[in-house]
């Protein structure tokens, strides 16, 4: 008895401190017009990152944005085009927390950016599989990476089915872009 006592005395502040730290990643609900996405953004292991999607999401700044760019094998990406495929206005450039602890495996949320190392804004992307191609290996533009912050807890069902819908060019030179306009209707942080 005295034994068993001790023992659970012993897990009651790792249950505390596991729950704690889970607490502190937030988690952002994204309803979209094909489903609800719940997103765990990693405020431990990326904080810029994981601040300046708060930015936008607290800002209200994907509500009524696309998912403009969808690659099935590859990656969905949104945040940054109305479904007109006008680029919404953005918050400065963010500096790029690509690691190799942290890889772009299936359902892993990342920062989408131009070939310029730190150029990251609002458009963010979900990986349908592992690219590892898209890791941090050294630290030249080329091998620099792309800032994975977050995964997806629920709803990769989801992300797939956005994955499986029809795709062609867009205006404006854009490619793969969804023929019926897959929007974010929301993205709030959870309560």
């Amino acid at each position: 008895m005295r034994k068993t006592l001790f023992s659970i005395l012993l897990t009651i502040p790792l249950l505390i401190s596991t729950n704690l730290l889970a607490q502190d990643n937030p988690v952002v609900v994204m309803e979209t017009n094909k489903g609800t996405i719940k997103i765990e953004l990693w405020a431990d292991k990326a904080p810029i990152s994981v601040a300046n999607f708060l930015r936008y999401t607290d800002n209200n700044f994907f509500d009524g944005l696309i998912f403009h760019r969808v690659i099935p094998g590859f990656m969905i990406q949104g945040g940054g085009f109305s479904p007109e495929l006008v680029q919404k206005s953005t918050y400065e450039e963010i500096k790029n927390e690509a690691s190799a602890a942290l890889a772009n495996n299936r359902g892993t949320l990342a920062m989408a950016r131009t070939n310029v190392v730190d150029s990251a804004t609002s458009q963010f992307f979900i990986n349908l599989v592992d690219n590892a191609f898209l890791n941090h290996t050294d630290e030249t533009p080329r091998g620099f990476g792309y800032a994975v912050f977050g995964e997806v807890i629920e709803g990769m069902d989801v992300v797939d089915q956005i994955a499986a819908v029809e795709t062609g060019p867009g205006r404006g030179g854009h490619q793969n872009v969804p023929m019926e306009p897959v929007i974010i209707t929301s993205a709030r942080r959870q309560e």
